[in-house]
């Protein structure tokens, strides 16, 4: 049996929304559009306070929306549409004119009655007939969606979910991105002790500074900054720009980085569509000097093309000179590359890249220790470096001079048991002296191609670099003692006879006959009366 209730509310729809019977207008279209509304059993569809929209939902899909119209008399099965003496129906009174409450059968306003009936006549709503609704437990009927599948959309529209505020760990390691520089091992230790919420409450709070192993000094200038720190709205306008930030334990953060110890960063800001983690995972940077040579520029692109065509991650840290050179040489065959800043990853610098810094975004990642709008400093430069290290399974230095901040990359790879490569240049460019200092002290391997590179930091028996060899001569093909008779011939115009062709190979002279037939077949000599001689070449004639 279906159970029945009686649906009420203030109700803002016309006669003509609801579906009752219109008066003729002189436009029969709009005749049409209008009686189109009416129920399939004749009777108005239900109104409790909604659009018409969403009161042709209702009607269709009782399951999602709690309530029904009328059934189809042509359903199998179907009752009877509800009327005054079905027991099992419930009238919904009139509404009163001015769009006020309901009702009640005792002529008072106030809740709804399951009772109560409205009186015959004309309602407000313009219908000759109470309305009904029933609550039936049968399947919805399909609602047919305008340009949709006909359960597409079978209840009115939701509003979209909010995001999930953060967790307390990270937006607390947000406002220490902000509150402290990258790279303080002192503010690492007093994290892996109390942890990142701990610390900020705690120097909002006051702390004394022997609690948190930090000087009074640096703890006042911390409680005065924090004041004008809004890690939620950071986070939210890293969100809205295409980026996040993730934190020590979250998937996407790379376990390397804990070779860095205290000195680890506190979390890493990101612009871009690719996992960190499995990028890092098959990477390796490529620096050098920004005020590089046109050799230099050509070398590095050629080693990153040929890394990136052998699945390689190029990471660097898009400044000018060799880093610009790396990436450009991943992305001009369509590999992937990361950009770890010393700025936030919405400042474009230099100003000169800022091209190249939307395209890495669009086909790489972005990465940086320091919040939104941050600007960089020397000392950032130098920090970031340990991130480049650290991030990847190799540095390769192609150019840098005796005090190029690029060493400072590779001794914190070679620091980190990382692979350390340098690249030759001349022996005449102050450019490469750094780098031919690395590879003479044995810090650093020598490469010459992105094969090399992989054999050294790839997987051992799968990434293995051809072997290398200088063209093969037809004359290396020869046997040793055909070698030797080959080797006695003169280079004269009257050659030698065959007994001093023995003497000269240690043969016998029918041995060294032979072979000077031998050499005669296959055009090395020829013989010239009672002696041998080599066959003259014509050189080919010039243009």
């Amino acid at each position: 049996m279906d159970l029945t209730e009686t649906v009420t509310g203030p109700c803002s729809l016309t006669a003509d929304d609801c579906g009752a019977q219109p008066r003729p207008t002189a436009d029969p279209a709009t005749w049409r559009s209008r009686t189109a509304k009416r129920d399939r059993s004749g009777h108005s569809p239900p109104c409790n306070g909604v659009t018409a929209e969403e009161a042709l939902r209702n009607r269709c899909a009782p399951e999602a929306a709690g309530v029904t119209g009328s059934a189809d008399a042509s359903a199998p099965n179907a009752p009877a549409p509800p009327g005054p003496s079905d027991p099992e129906a419930t009238v919904e009174p009139a509404v009163s004119g001015d769009g006020g409450g309901l009702i009640r059968a005792d002529g008072q306003g106030g809740q709804r009655s399951s009772s109560s009936t409205a009186p015959k006549g004309r309602s407000a709503h313009g219908t000759d007939a109470p309305r009904t609704t029933t609550r039936s437990r049968e399947p919805a009927l399909p609602c047919p969606d305008e340009g949709g599948s006909p359960l597409s959309n079978p209840g009115p529209p939701r509003r979209p979910p909010r995001p999930q505020a953060p967790e307390p760990e990270r937006w607390a390691r947000a406002a220490l991105t902000r509150l402290t520089e990258p790279g303080d091992a002192a503010v690492g230790r007093t994290i892996g002790r109390l942890g990142a919420v701990a610390l900020v409450d705690a120097i909002r709070a006051g702390a004394p500074p022997s609690l948190l192993e930090l000087s009074a000094g640096r703890l006042d200038a911390y409680r005065a900054r924090l004041r004008d720190i809004d890690p939620l709205a950071d986070l939210e306008r890293a969100r809205t720009r295409g980026g996040r930030f993730i934190i020590p334990g979250d998937p996407e953060w790379p376990s390397q980085l804990d070779d860095l110890g205290d000195g680890r960063p506190v979390g890493l800001w990101i612009r871009g569509s690719g996992s960190l983690r499995m990028l890092a995972l098959r990477s390796v940077s490529v620096v050098g000097s920004r005020a590089c040579t046109p050799y230099g520029r050509y070398v590095a692109g050629q080693l990153c093309s040929q890394l990136a065509e052998r699945g390689w991650v190029i990471v660097s840290g898009a400044a000018y000179g060799i880093d610009a050179a790396a990436h450009q040489g991943a992305l001009a065959v369509g590999g992937i590359t990361v950009a770890v800043l010393a700025c936030g990853v919405d400042v474009a610098y230099p100003p000169g890249n800022a091209e190249l810094i939307e395209r890495i975004a669009a086909q790489g990642l972005l990465v940086s220790e320091l919040p939104l709008s941050t600007h960089p400093n020397r000392f950032r430069f130098v920090l970031r470096n340990r991130v480049i290290a650290a991030l990847t399974r190799g540095t390769v230095v192609v150019e840098a001079a005796l005090r190029s901040g690029a060493l400072s990359t590779a001794r914190r790879a070679r620091d980190l048991n990382r692979h350390t490569m340098g690249v030759a240049g001349p022996v005449t460019s102050d450019l490469s002296a750094g780098v031919h200092a690395l590879i003479r002290s044995g810090a650093a391997t020598l490469v010459t191609d992105g094969a090399e590179i992989g054999e050294l930091i790839g997987s051992i028996g799968e990434d293995l670099a051809p072997r290398r060899s200088g063209p093969v001569l037809p004359r290396d093909l020869l046997e040793p003692p055909v070698a030797r008779v080959l080797e006695a011939v003169p280079a004269t115009a009257e050659g030698a006879p065959p007994e001093r062709l023995a003497r000269q190979a240690g043969l016998s002279v029918d041995d060294t006959l032979k072979r000077l037939y031998e050499l005669g077949s296959l055009g090395y000599v020829e013989r010239y009366g009672a002696h041998w001689r080599l066959v003259r070449r014509r050189r080919p004639a010039g243009p």
